[in-house]
């Protein structure tokens, strides 16, 4: 059995239950090394197999759990944050789905969720944006056609770029292209939830500054739009003079 397991944006304590039960039983784990805390490994149980998988191509990922497999031996293949964004956890299912070998997934805390907790934000706020954009700048690795930055910046929704922090200026150009003011609110979350966090804040014009201030090259979140700084409605569904299904407003 290979259980996918999300590790979450990197402090221990936020993976969650299931997934540090998984990793305690596990005889075998294949990790994320270039950004999965290695403290997490600590739990593993005396005897197990670890491989790191930023050294690892595909099919020495998939080799490796063959052979737990046919061993039959469980795997926990560790991936950062939550494993559907940004895992390529597709590849391997439909790889071990062929060899008729068994998985399941344990979703994990993303690190987008882990920067907003940083800044105290809130993705959707009323009367600002009730979308969130989750997205990245198309680098050594294109985006599909119309899902380019600057097209996606055309909505004025929340929005979290992945795998962009070492491109800032080409973020930053993307971003006023697609409609987006200088002064719209931007923040960068370095390493959100770690030891070593650092949260930014500044606006799209001048987003590329910050960065390299700072020194910014890589495990950044980009996180852009009003919500970050800008006047809101309060929820309706807590307003005394709003009707639920539960309550009876005063109104």
């Amino acid at each position: 059995m290979v259980h996918f397991v999300g590790a979450g944006p990197g402090a221990p304590d936020l993976i969650t239950l299931r997934g540090a039960e998984l990793l305690k039983t596990a005889d075998v784990v294949i990790y994320a090394g270039s950004l999965v805390n290695p403290e997490l490994l600590q739990s593993c149980k005396e005897g197990c197999e670890i491989h790191n998988s930023a050294e690892m191509t595909l099919p020495e990922v998939l080799a490796v759990m063959e052979r737990a497999e046919a061993a039959g031996k469980t795997t926990v293949r560790l991936h950062t944050g939550d494993p559907a964004l940004y895992g390529a956890i597709r590849e391997q299912i439909d790889a071990l789905r062929e060899k008729h070998i068994e998985f399941d997934v344990t979703p994990g805390v993303s690190s987008l969720f882990g920067a907003a907790a940083a800044l105290g934000a809130e993705f959707t706020l009323p009367g600002v944006s009730q979308s969130l954009i989750v997205t990245r700048l198309a680098g050594r690795t294109g985006v599909p056609a119309g899902e380019a930055l600057h097209d996606m910046a055309r909505h004025g929704a929340s929005m979290a770029l992945f795998l962009s922090s070492g491109m800032l200026e080409k973020v930053q150009e993307e971003l006023l292209t697609g409609g987006y003011d200088a002064d719209t609110p931007a923040a960068l979350v370095y390493k959100a939830t770690w030891p070593d966090e650092k949260v930014m804040r500044c606006t799209v014009g001048t987003l590329a500054e910050a960065g390299a201030a700072e020194g910014i090259r890589k495990t950044a979140l980009v996180l852009v739009g009003g919500f970050l700084d800008a006047p809101y409605e309060k929820s309706r569904l807590y307003d005394p003079s709003f009707t639920t299904e539960f309550r009876k407003g005063n109104a």
